[in-house]
């Protein structure tokens, strides 16, 4: 996408990301490819120059939801990985349920290729689309997607 693009994208993650990463196994670390969230960023700001980002972590459920109610209703797009949140956060499906910004999941491993109580997503049920399973390119699929909806518009 050439030209700027007037879109507020928010990028929301919780800990299956950005678990403080000195805790993680390395065998988990393989599992879900995990990588900073400073690392994030600047391969988001190097693929999109001209897009700004807002960028919120947190480990704790209350502000992830305190978060996407805050932007919810005034940013194009919501790029969440909600971590394990996904398989258990009733509260965070309400939420997204609630807002008018569309909300794309998105996991950086394939959460159906992992234990089975990660087969089901309680939030995916209330966003837009999920993208798993490609590593960092989960996060620029669902960037590319919103970007196509918007240029559309």
């Amino acid at each position: 996408f050439e030209g700027v693009i007037d879109l507020n994208n928010v990028i929301v993650d919780a800990p299956t990301i950005q678990i403080n990463v000195n805790d993680v196994t390395t065998t988990e670390q393989i599992i879900t490819n995990v990588v900073p969230i400073v690392y994030t960023q600047e391969q988001i700001k190097k693929e999109y120059p001209t897009i700004e980002f807002d960028y919120f972590q947190s480990n704790v459920e209350g502000e992830l939801i305190n978060k996407i109610q805050e932007v919810g209703y005034r940013v194009d797009g919501i790029i969440l990985n909600a971590g394990g949140y996904t398989h258990t956060s009733v509260s965070l499906a309400d939420t997204i349920s609630a807002i008018e910004s569309p909300v794309v999941e998105v996991h950086i491993s394939n959460i159906y290729a992992r234990e089975a109580y990660r087969h089901e997503s309680l939030t995916a049920k209330k966003c837009i689309g999920i993208i798993a399973g490609f590593g960092f390119k989960s996060y620029t699929l669902a960037i590319n997607y919103l970007l196509s909806e918007k240029v559309s518009d």
